[in-house]
């Protein structure tokens, strides 16, 4: 039988360490996007503004949506976090980048969780997964399904899972149960803000892109601003300080899947040494990897902003 309970019993089964549901309302966290976009916070990610309409409510996604199925996954492993290494060398790459392109492996294991939905239903319903690829604020529906809530850092934080999560949704047409929200829990605390190096959280819960080093040595496409080398230090694919600063990463959970170990490319190297790699070896390295996605070019340009800051 088909339940809100018996999904989330099978989505343990299927490798998701958390799953919620929400309803596909026009939730007030939904509205704030565009205001976000208005100040231009986006930077080149030009898909953001063509998709807002769709992002404004699921239901332009899928007209038929009644619910939101989230999951979530948590992608930490052991190696100590960037603001623990004491070598300025070290090239820092985004926690989340370590091991296996989470789009191939938790889309795997969402068509599963979809699959088994289909043929367990007594009648055939709509339904729309996405992993981090569709016009969904799954951050806000991962909040209204219990996940965790919105910290400063704008990351989703689960009290017993911290943030290390990958979200993934399904949007359907059946009309299950939900889940009670989840409430901020951040309270006074600052940490994030104030470690930023760029201070791209411009506020509470409020990220310019434009200035996250994340954005520049993924997401941009261009040269990095001159004035924000500095501050970039050696991380040469994302950032995670924001997160590595959070109380609620203090005694993360740590994930034994393979999926998330780190490569042997990526682990514990240094930013001379990925330098001085060929590029047939740094492709190499980069298939199957999230960090595909900056492609050699963006790569050698993070490495060589890097480079140059160790002189």
């Amino acid at each position: 039988m088909l339940t809100s309970a018996t999904i989330k019993q099978k989505a343990l089964e299927c490798g998701f360490d958390l799953c919620g549901i929400a309803p596909a309302d026009s939730h007030p966290a939904l509205e704030f996007f565009r205001d976000w976009l208005a100040r231009g916070y986006a930077g080149e990610m030009s898909y953001l503004s063509r998709s807002a309409a769709q992002r404004a409510d699921v239901r332009a996604v899928l007209p038929s949506a009644r619910t939101v199925i989230v999951t979530a996954t948590v992608y930490n492993t052991d190696p100590p976090y960037s603001t623990q290494c004491a070598d300025p060398a070290r090239a820092q790459i985004a926690r989340y980048a370590w091991g296996d392109d989470y789009h191939d492996v938790i889309g795997r294991r969402l068509d599963a969780l979809l699959g088994w939905m289909r043929d367990t239903a007594a009648e055939p319903f709509e339904a729309r997964a996405y992993v981090d690829t569709g016009p969904v604020q799954e951050r806000v529906y991962a909040q209204y399904a219990g996940i965790g809530w919105i910290g400063k850092n704008t990351c989703v934080i689960n009290a017993e899972l911290g943030s290390w999560i990958f979200l993934s949704e399904i949007l359907c047409s059946l009309p299950l149960e939900v889940d009670a929200p989840a409430f901020d829990r951040c309270g006074t605390c600052t940490l994030c803000l104030e470690a930023c190096p760029t201070q791209a959280l411009t506020a509470p819960g409020v990220l310019d892109s434009t200035r996250c080093i994340s954005y520049l040595t993924i997401e941009l496409k261009g040269p990095i601003p001159l004035p924000l080398h500095p501050a970039i230090g050696s991380h040469i694919y994302g950032c995670d300080i924001c997160q590595e600063v959070c109380p609620w990463n203090a005694t993360p959970v740590v994930s034994n899947d393979r999926a998330w170990q780190p490569r042997p490319a990526w682990d514990a190297v240094d930013v001379r040494t990925l330098s001085n790699q060929s590029d047939e070896a740094l492709r190499a390295s980069l298939r199957g990897s999230p960090m595909r996605r900056t492609k050699l070019a963006g790569l050698r340009r993070n490495l060589a902003v890097a480079l140059d800051n160790l002189e």
